[in-house]
């Protein structure tokens, strides 16, 4: 491997929590040395000017659906690979949400396979709490786990038997496993397609109280100091349960929230004209809940953005808004979304991606998401302030179902490296 040595860099550093101009040195896929300033060039060592551009840790999507085995036409990994790697996104942490589910150590194992062969990124995969997401019997956890699960969820299917949620919990904290959430009430939350309100009345869609999510977290948090278990809300949307979450860190549980990259840059008024690409789960909230959620990011209560991408045909999204499949893809908007933010003065850089990249791989155990000596090279170089419009149609995912098609966006990914090799560079 060629030593590389990043000069003229605008450094991200989410763990020192600063951004300043630097240099970074690159060894057999590892960082070696990182500095401010200028530093001279050692002999045989490539030298990547990136011309005052910004480099930082590549992003560890937590939450990634890749629709592998059984929806291929949807999403495989070769695509998600290279969308993943075209939007900055170094780690793709996949969901079990699958046809078959991911729910047993040979499915995880063929997923695995897959993944190794056909993207240029790293791919790590979660498996099913439940089998068949069915919430009625858990799955094997430390069979799993040995074959390579690094986290068990059951995706947007609530556990609805609390009996048996308790037990996988219990069970997964003897492992030392993290179980991951969806926060809702099922019951409250079946058949919404918006969040309920004024605008929800008017344009006469089913709609949900943004209590379903409160009462979700609360059930959970009840049952997480019951257990003790590790914990991580895949979405926290509302400013309702914001409050619950808060209770539960002071009361020392091991609990982690995250939020989507469309709850903090989307609101339930993108869907006035019934667009189906805004349908998402949960369904977009109010302005109020929005800048909440922001700031909960900012002070750190929510620790983890993620894309959530969800690819769907267009055959599932060109239907009635209340009877199209939800969900959007995001893997190549993820960063340039979430610039909008920075753009705004909501959040600053380091901040962004101590959600984005830091504290997913913390999460997790990973030695990413850091720009340390002795962590992985999986870095991205980007240009926060060039102005683009979005098309689909050059979206690297089979499917095309974004929110942003046609919105101006701010800021692209110029290269993107995984353990020093060059995995995507724009033209």
């Amino acid at each position: 491997m060629t030593d590389i040595l990043f000069q003229n860099a605008r450094l991200i550093d989410p763990e020192a929590g600063t951004d300043s101009r630097g240099w970074l040195r690159v060894r057999a896929g590892q960082i070696t040395a990182a500095g401010v300033g200028d530093t001279e060039t050692a002999t045989g060592e490539e030298v990547i000017d990136c011309g005052g551009k910004c480099l930082a840790p590549g992003l560890v999507d937590l939450g990634v659906k890749v629709c592998e085995p059984g929806e291929r036409h949807k999403e495989s990994y070769r695509s998600a690979g290279l969308a993943a790697a075209a939007g900055g996104v170094t780690t793709m942490i996949t969901r079990p949400d699958t046809s078959p589910t991911i729910d047993s150590p040979e499915t995880l194992e063929f997923v695995t396979r897959r993944a190794n062969e056909a993207a240029p990124v790293n791919v790590l995969p979660m498996a099913a709490l439940t089998k068949g997401r069915q919430g009625r019997e858990m799955t094997e956890i430390g069979f799993l786990l040995d074959a390579g699960a690094v986290a068990f969820t059951d995706c947007d299917h609530v556990v609805r038997d609390t009996k048996v949620f308790a037990r996988a919990l219990s069970y997964a904290r003897s492992c030392g496993a993290l179980v991951i959430a969806h926060p809702q009430e099922p019951g409250l939350s079946s058949g919404a397609a918006t969040t309920s309100g004024k605008f929800a009345s008017l344009r006469g869609l089913p709609a949900v109280s943004p209590m379903a999510e409160r009462m979700g977290l609360d059930r959970d948090i009840a049952l997480i100091e019951m257990t003790g278990a590790r914990y991580h809300a895949d979405q926290i949307t509302t400013a309702r349960a914001l409050p619950a979450l808060e209770r539960a860190r002071v009361n020392g549980f091991d609990i982690t929230a995250g939020v989507s990259i469309h709850h903090l840059t989307l609101n339930e008024l993108d869907v006035a004209d019934y667009r189906t690409f805004f349908k998402v789960k949960p369904p977009l909230r109010s302005e109020g809940d929005r800048i909440a959620v922001v700031e909960a990011v900012r002070t750190g209560l929510i620790d983890v953005i993620s894309s959530m991408h969800t690819p769907q045909d267009e055959e599932s999204k060109r239907l009635p808004f209340e009877e199209a499949a939800s969900g959007a893809v995001a893997l190549e908007t993820l960063l340039p979304a979430a610039l909008r933010l920075y753009h705004a003065g909501d959040l600053d850089l380091p901040t962004l991606f101590r959600a984005m990249a830091l504290n997913p791989a913390r999460r997790l155990g990973l030695a990413s998401g850091r720009l340390s000596a002795g962590s992985p090279a999986d870095l991205v170089l980007f240009d926060p302030d060039v102005p683009f419009v979005l098309d689909r149609a050059t979206l690297q995912s089979k499917s095309k179902n974004t929110p942003f098609d046609g919105q101006r966006m701010q800021g692209r990914v110029l290269a993107t490296y995984v353990a020093g090799q060059d995995v995507y560079r724009r033209p």
